[in-house]
């Protein structure tokens, strides 16, 4: 085991090989975006040597109800992933990989974790529609959309960068965004572990019940 650095500009390099439409793009994410320090693991995830904050963060869930991230998972398990419904590849992916993995907990431990998709393009992302694209993936999976601001100011916070959607010359719309999912201790509330695009199906099963008791995976 030795201690690494990762730093946000990498991981976006990283997904900036492999993503057009879903992404980060390191030469505009870089300012304002918390620095991440992590001790490398053998598998998918990296372990943080400062976990994060959880933010505070209210934003309205698919119901159209406000929903305080804080409150709202005090002491449970959570995940936490900023991406958009337009994706064309990562999103759907990584939300998916997620749901699989879950299936596979027991019925108590699917219970107590809380798995949070935040848009990063609210303005297509209404309720509505983030509610319906992500039922299909599962649907006690929550959805939050509201201000691009504060959903960028709390995306930052975690070392996370976004950028505003832009309309393309074809006149598709593309958000740039860090592909990292996060991980909240039911014991600390901190986000202590991160994993990036490249988690698939069986790193989520095999740590997940780790992750679910607040243990290191």
């Amino acid at each position: 085991m030795r201690t690494t650095r990762v730093t946000v500009a990498a991981l976006a390099v990283a997904a900036a090989l492999t993503l057009t439409a879903c992404g980060s793009d390191p030469a505009k994410n870089d300012g304002g975006v918390t620095q991440i320090t992590g001790e490398k693991k053998t598998g998918a995830a990296t372990l943080l040597d400062r976990p994060f904050d959880k933010p505070e963060l209210v934003l309205t869930d698919t119901t159209g109800k406000p929903w305080n991230l804080r409150e709202q998972t005090k002491g449970r398990p959570t995940l936490i992933y900023f991406g958009y419904t337009n994706c064309p590849d990562v999103c759907p992916l990584t939300m998916s990989n997620i749901a699989v993995a879950k299936k596979a907990l027991p019925k108590e431990d699917r219970d107590k974790l809380q798995v949070v998709f935040v848009t990063t393009d609210p303005e297509r992302d209404t309720p509505e529609s983030l509610g319906a694209w992500l039922r299909a993936q599962d649907p006690a999976f929550t959805g939050l959309t509201g201000d691009f601001s504060t959903i960028q100011a709390a995306a930052r916070s975690l070392g996370i960068g976004i950028d505003p959607p832009k309309k393309e010359a074809d006149g598709s719309v593309v958000s740039m965004h860090g592909a990292q999912v996060i991980a909240f201790s039911p014991k600390t509330d901190e986000g202590y572990v991160l994993y990036g695009e490249g988690t698939t199906v069986d790193d989520y099963t095999k740590d997940l019940p780790k992750i679910i008791k607040g243990e290191n995976p």
